[in-house]
């Protein structure tokens, strides 16, 4: 069976960047029958800032996005990071494993340095990418999808499972990268979507919410809608959400637009967007009526993860000569 893993950091609500670029991947894969390890990655929310804020609402109100998408706990593993104490040994030793330069180089890095909500940038920063690999590799996965954004991550984890298993015999698979098919979607401001830019459009919105976001969508002067990508990147940006969200060409709704103009076009992409999103939010909304539920996910999760990362750092101890 094909083990695949991803995950999140709980610092606010999942948004459509996250379903289209993995989180429909993450529910199809597990329901052709792929082994779902889903990591929720606390620990690193204070990689970029100074505080955890809210923490255990955060992760539960993910665990929520996560269900109302589809993701079944019955078929996917959802665990919390520090939950996991494994998953800290196996940082030590994958940090040795790669020079200062080659983290500092990290594109994904460097974006989050120039995004930072620290005072100043912290040395987990930097150690972020190997991080990330001992969340990875600790359940050996085959395949891991992620957005285009972060698979330089990927690189860093594949090149740490080569150099552990060329150092001291073979432990860890190479997971190969799943990158999604569909365009990076834009934030409302033009910009990388992003929870913490406020230009995303939470799956967990209301219609209201929804609609006020798309309202402050950046466009252009042109009256006529067009789809043009290269020349045009705000217009085709909304163009190509409303198009994934009724599964339809971005040229054909332009066309149908005509000169409607900008309001026309957010008009369009409005009703795309909650039409789309109503089947997640009624799900989600009966779902957090009692949490109890999305505790008890967690709690198997943790259970799950917490046995096969013992059994992965047990390996990795036994291959670096007797580490206890």
């Amino acid at each position: 069976m094909t083990r695949i893993l991803t995950g999140d950091r709980p610092t606010g609500p999942l948004h459509l960047g996250h379903y289209f670029g993995t989180l429909h991947n993450r529910v199809r894969l597990q329901n052709e029958g792929a082994e779902v390890v889903l990591v929720i990655a606390d620990y690193q929310v204070i990689t970029d800032r100074d505080l955890a804020d809210d923490l255990l609402g955060h992760t539960e109100r993910l665990v929520l996005d996560y269900l109302a998408a589809g993701i079944d706990p019955a078929r996917t593993t959802v665990f919390t990071h520090s939950a996991v104490p494994a998953l800290n040994q196996l940082l030590l030793p994958f940090l040795s494993l790669v020079s200062v330069a080659e983290l500092g180089r990290n594109p994904t890095v460097k974006d989050e340095i120039a995004h930072s909500r620290q005072s100043a940038v912290s040395g987990l920063m930097y150690t972020y990418p190997a991080h990330q690999a001992a969340d990875i590799l600790f359940c050996k996965p085959d395949l891991v999808p992620v957005g285009q954004d972060q698979a330089p991550h990927l690189e860093v984890t594949r090149t740490i499972a080569r150099r552990f298993n060329d150092r001291y015999g073979h432990v860890f698979p190479e997971p190969e990268i799943l990158l999604s098919d569909t365009p990076l979607l834009l934030g409302t401001d033009g910009t990388k979507m992003s929870k913490s830019r406020g230009n995303a459009i939470p799956l967990g919105a209301t219609p209201d919410e929804t609609a006020a976001v798309i309202r402050r969508a950046t466009t252009d002067p042109d009256r006529r809608i067009t789809y043009e990508p290269d020349t045009r990147p705000h217009v085709a940006n909304l163009l190509r959400l409303a198009a994934l969200c009724q599964d339809r060409d971005p040229y054909e709704i332009a066309t149908e637009i005509g000169d409607g103009g900008a309001a026309a076009l957010k008009r369009h992409v409005t009703d795309a967007v909650n039409t789309f999103l109503a089947p997640m939010r009624a799900r989600r909304a009966e779902y957090a009526r009692d949490l109890s539920y999305v505790r008890e996910v967690l709690r198997e999760g943790n259970k799950r993860a917490n046995a096969i990362a013992e059994a992965t750092l047990d390996e990795v101890r036994a291959a670096m000569g007797g580490f206890r």
